[in-house]
């Protein structure tokens, strides 16, 4: 399912189902529906404005429609990915350098708690510096007063996708494709260890070898580390 819905980020239940069926997996739609409700799996689309997010402590306005991102910690991306394993799951924080496409820092939890993001986030900012701006999504983890009292105490802008608009935080999501269809797919980890040493190598791979299309097939490294 999760490899499915990485490929065509539209599909719902019932597209979900047909495809499963085609393998000869006759699946109920109430468990497929709560199992991409567990992944944190919803179909993209159109959604009609009829009303405001509801719940979320505190929503920030999107800083980065029109932006010209023109150096590195300039905008910094985050999110949180669903990552299979053989048998079991973990989730995957990680935050981009967008200018750049160099990933910042990483780390990998069963669970989906906030301090996972801030703790992240504070490893990011000792390693590499402040940036102008973080961007996420209106996840209850980035929607907390703790994150975003942090950030703007600390001078940096918070920045939140629009309500689904998935689009916005584009960067970070194209680099979850990346890694699960050359790692995570291709080679299923057997285990939580396992999986930390494989995600490592490939960050390694991606941050210092890897060219890539969206910075003209540079090397996230050498741009991030380039003269503004």
């Amino acid at each position: 399912m999760d490899k499915q819905y990485t490929a065509h980020p539209t599909s719902g239940v019932k597209t979900m189902r047909s495809i499963l069926k085609q393998d000869d997996l006759t699946v109920n739609p109430k468990r497929i529906r709560r199992l991409m409700h567990l992944m944190n799996l919803r179909a993209i689309y159109p959604l009609k404005s009829l009303s405001k997010p509801g719940n979320a402590p505190l929503i920030k306005p999107y800083l980065l429609r029109g932006l010209k991102i023109t150096h590195s910690n300039q905008v910094w991306s985050t999110d949180i990915s669903y990552i299979p394993m053989k048998c079991g799951f973990m989730y995957l924080y990680a935050v981009i350098d967008v200018y750049s496409r160099y990933i910042i820092g990483w780390s990998l939890s069963n669970s989906l708690h906030a301090s996972n993001c801030f703790r992240l986030m504070e490893e990011c900012i000792a390693k590499h510096g402040k940036p102008e701006i973080v961007n996420s999504d209106q996840g209850s983890q980035y929607t907390s007063n703790s994150w975003c009292t942090h950030l703007e105490s600390n001078g940096i802008k918070v920045s939140m996708d629009g309500r689904g608009r998935c689009k916005d935080n584009i960067w970070i999501e194209r680099f979850w494709r990346t890694i699960k269809q050359e790692l995570i797919y291709l080679n299923p980890a057997d285990n939580g260890i396992q999986l930390y040493n494989d995600i490592k190598e490939f960050m390694q791979y991606y941050n210092q070898k890897r060219p890539h299309q969206g910075i003209e097939t540079r090397i996230p490294y050498q741009k991030y580390n380039e003269a503004a």
